[in-house]
């Protein structure tokens, strides 16, 4: 009777279900409303007691509110002369209203899934899942009681964590990952970032914005990972001209904390000269890895690669049919939307048998200002393949908006085709880079050509002119430049 009795005891509950989704991050609660909107018995559990994963709760949703204000606050306060409004010489930061505006927005969003949860008659569990067989898992539950869940389908979407950086320890104070520099108390007088890709980049541009002296250190001779490399180029050299300082090809050989300091030090990976860098902040930020603590994936024998991406084929499917696995924790773009796609596809794949993500088609967007956005494949990857191509480039200084709007820097730049015109990538720095690509994206989901774009009756006066006019530019002239 005892022992009965402690068994009872630990599993407060035993819930079946058709499908299981083990995260509630972007492709985890999508999945997870995907499959009850396809009349499946849906869980979904999640151990950080917020829905929305990384992305809402301490990546994507808080950077970008950090963004926006900080460029409303550089702009009023540097930028507002020119355009007739005066006055605005003693405006300032109120730093914690700051972070309060961005927790306010993050909470905001995350209650707002679960809300979509219940609507959508999702059984939400907050804990920790881990295997115990290819069918069942337990969960820790953050509220003391242990649940365990058997399923017909399971999906595992448990995103990724921060890459360490050998050799230097996080505290999150005054040595931050991606994390801790979202909730630092004060604005660092000098920020020093390890990683020149696309989180560096946006925290870079946010707290030059608020007055640090930013210096990013990057291994790599180029910035931005993944860009185009005229891309690359024009986008640091106009972060160059906001006061942002760059070390390319340097290695990061340590950094220690020293009291309310960072002693860095840094070596030229081409001459081996070493530097010493005083900072009152150090970010790393070097990447992600997946995140598969404690959900014993072993015991339901799931395997992982050499980069601990849990192994799948073109469906999801791992060697067990009914377990798939999506989003960071597996191959592709460590992307919220990419996840997102994987989460419907998946659910559809349970339900129907099919599904579909065109991974050729995964846009990316850095948030700084001017924006960067891409899709589809740069000039590098086309030459890599031996593909003859065309390129059609516009810059916004002949855009009519842009110029009445003073954000002239920038430019559309169009791949396509040689002989057919079909767009094989577009690549965009500018005022709302991050929107206009979703065209770029319908475009090439489509198979359309650049003179499909370019006969395309574009609202005047607009941004997107200059997307018809970079499109018309790969096989005629452009009207306006």
């Amino acid at each position: 009777m005892l022992k009965i009795s402690r068994i009872a005891r630990r599993f407060a509950s035993t819930k079946k279900a058709e499908v299981l989704v083990i995260g509630g991050g972007p492709g985890g609660y999508i999945a997870a409303i995907k499959s009850a909107q396809l009349g499946m018995n849906t869980v979904c559990v999640e151990g950080r007691g917020a829905l929305g994963g990384t992305c809402l709760n301490v990546g994507c949703i808080p950077s970008k509110s950090l963004l926006n204000n900080s460029q409303i606050y550089h702009t009023i306060k540097h930028d507002s002369a020119s355009r007739g409004i005066v006055g605005t010489e003693n405006v300032a930061i109120d730093f914690p209203k700051l972070m309060e505006a961005k927790e306010k927005c993050v909470k905001g969003l995350t209650g707002g899934v679960e809300m979509l949860f219940k609507k959508n008659k999702v059984d939400y569990v907050k804990g920790w899942a881990s295997f115990v067989d290819p069918h069942k898992v337990t969960v820790k539950g953050l509220d003391g009681n242990d649940v365990e869940i058997e399923a017909d389908n399971i999906i595992v979407a448990t995103g990724s964590e921060v890459t360490p950086f050998p050799g230097i320890e996080i505290d999150e104070e005054r040595i931050v990952s991606s994390t801790g520099i979202l909730s630092l108390k004060e604005i660092p007088k000098r920020l020093t970032i390890i990683g020149g890709g696309i989180i560096g980049l946006e925290m870079a541009s946010v707290y030059s914005r608020l007055g640090s002296e930013v210096t990013v250190v990057e291994f790599q001779p180029a910035i931005g990972a993944g860009m185009d490399d005229e891309v690359a180029k024009t986008i640091q050299k106009l972060l160059t001209k906001q006061g942002l300082k760059f070390k390319l090809s340097t290695k990061v050989i340590s950094g220690k904390r020293n009291g309310d300091v960072v002693d860095i030090e840094v070596e030229d990976a081409k001459s081996g000269k070493t530097e010493q860098i005083e900072s009152d902040v150090l970010l790393v930020a070097v990447g992600r890895r997946p995140y598969t603590k404690g959900l014993n994936y072993e015991a339901a024998g799931l395997e992982a690669d050499n980069k601990g991406r849990l192994v799948i084929d073109s469906e999801f499917k791992t060697k067990h049919p009914h377990i798939r696995v999506i989003g960071d924790v597996t191959f592709g773009p460590m992307l919220a939307h990419k996840a997102e796609e994987e989460g419907v596809a998946a659910a559809e794949y349970i339900k129907h048998g099919h599904g579909h993500v065109n991974y050729n088609n995964i846009p990316s967007v850095m948030y700084s200002h001017p924006e960067v956005a891409w899709v589809g494949q740069n000039e590098k990857q086309l030459k890599e393949q031996g593909i003859k191509y065309k390129v059609g480039k516009f810059p916004f200084i002949a855009n009519s908006r842009a110029k009445c709007n003073q954000e002239t820097d920038g430019f559309v730049k169009f791949l396509a085709d040689a002989e057919t015109q079909r767009i094989l990538g577009v690549h965009i720095i500018g005022p709302n880079a991050g929107e206009m690509i979703a065209e770029a994206g319908l475009a090439l989901e489509y198979g359309a050509s650049t003179e499909d774009i370019a006969r395309v009756c574009h609202a005047h006066p607009t941004l997107s002119e200059a997307f018809k006019e970079a499109a018309l530019a790969t096989f005629d002239k452009p009207l306006n430049f």
